[in-house]
């Protein structure tokens, strides 16, 4: 790289967490933030009109999820790297990831740890905290079709269930008549899924769902 800092937008809703971030951040003469939002609504136009090396962002965001503003980062501005800082070490790091994030750090991480990833997504490597390796490494390690239990263990049987209908591509009133559920009902189980297993949307959860063996059913609604 030149001998020009590397250029940083914070994503973050907490004043206080981001003025720390920032403090910090100014103290290295090879980093600067050029730029900080709140939401991710406000941050899509920041980055795309600053056009900075790296975005921070975490991922709990109002206005727009951070797993969504990482995707439509890489569709309007692919070049920035996507740097996730957050507290969420669950099922989300895998959404991220398929988002297009270059690193994934937790915020309890030593602030140095933090400075390091930053220059090193710049530089166009994948940084991870040790926690999230291991999740990552340990589903790479599973045999095809076996992810389901780690990766939607949270969700009830009943919303596995439902989760399952969606992969095997029947829509809300499908799924309603196979389960014996009013429409509203299954908006609020689609909603609770999509929340549960942290996706961005209907799609991405199919997505999952498939690639985790769900849905080998008739696609079909």
């Amino acid at each position: 790289m030149n001998d020009e800092p590397v250029e940083v937008v914070l994503v973050e809703d907490h004043p206080m967490f981001r003025l720390g971030l920032r403090t910090r951040i100014e103290l290295d003469p090879g980093l600067t933030v050029v730029g900080e939002a709140a939401d991710g609504l406000e941050a899509v136009g920041l980055v795309e009109r600053l056009a900075p090396d790296v975005v921070v962002v975490d991922l709990n965001l109002p206005g727009l999820s951070g797993i969504e503003l990482i995707r439509r980062l890489g569709a309007t501005a692919p070049r920035v790297a996507p740097l996730v800082l957050t507290m969420l070490d669950d099922e989300s790091v895998f959404a991220a990831v398929r988002a297009g994030a270059r690193g994934y750090l937790l915020k309890d991480a030593e602030p140095d740890r933090i400075l390091a990833a930053i220059r090193a997504v710049a530089a166009g490597e994948a940084v991870f905290s040790g926690a999230v390796a291991a999740r990552l490494l340990a589903l790479a390690a599973q045999p095809a079709g076996s992810h389901r239990a780690p990766v939607f263990a949270g969700l009830t049987e009943r919303e596995h269930e439902l989760l399952a209908l969606m992969a095997g591509g029947l829509g809300n009133a499908a799924i309603g008549q196979r389960l014996g559920l009013r429409p509203k009902t299954v908006r609020n189980y689609v909603s609770n899924v999509l929340t549960k297993i942290q996706a961005a949307d209907r799609a991405d959860a199919v997505l999952r769902a498939r690639s985790a063996g769900l849905g080998d059913g008739p696609r079909q609604g």
